[in-house]
């Protein structure tokens, strides 16, 4: 078995089941996350809700071979879609349900995080796969 593929199935099993745990737990928890979300949106339950949704299905989605690709990009997008909620808590320091909140630093964490996760998405997709087959074939 070549590395690459193994790290790939790896990775989207662990991103799967990251969403999947978050997902659940924006069900078990409402009143955690909905502080985050802009009240410009409306009725943060519904929106809690939705993304958990969302973030069940993408889990499932990564964690099952056959759907992985498409489940990547899912991924990719959410985490683009689901960023506004992360600055809104960033600009106004929101607390969360318990009472927590990130330090500046921590803000700038999270949001490398979410721009790692994209990538790691997008490469769990393929979307990447033919420029390094490009690459390959320039150096080989």
């Amino acid at each position: 078995m070549r590395l690459h593929p193994f790290i790939r199935e790896v990775l989207s099993i662990a991103g799967g089941a990251f969403f999947l745990y978050v997902g659940i737990m924006h069900f078990t928890d409402t009143a955690w996350f909905e502080p985050i979300v802009p009240p410009i949106l409306g009725s943060a339950t519904f929106w809690v809700l939705a993304s958990g949704v969302a973030e069940v299905v993408v889990g499932i989605g990564l964690i099952l071979p056959r759907s992985r690709s498409d489940a990547g990009y899912a991924s990719a997008a959410l985490l683009v879609l689901l960023y506004p909620a992360n600055l809104y808590m960033w600009i106004y320091d929101v607390e969360l349900g318990d009472g927590a909140s990130l330090s500046p630093t921590g803000h700038v964490i999270r949001l490398f995080l979410q721009i790692g996760g994209i990538l790691l998405s997008l490469w769990i997709a393929g979307y990447f796969d033919d420029d390094v087959d490009l690459l390959h074939k320039e150096l080989g």
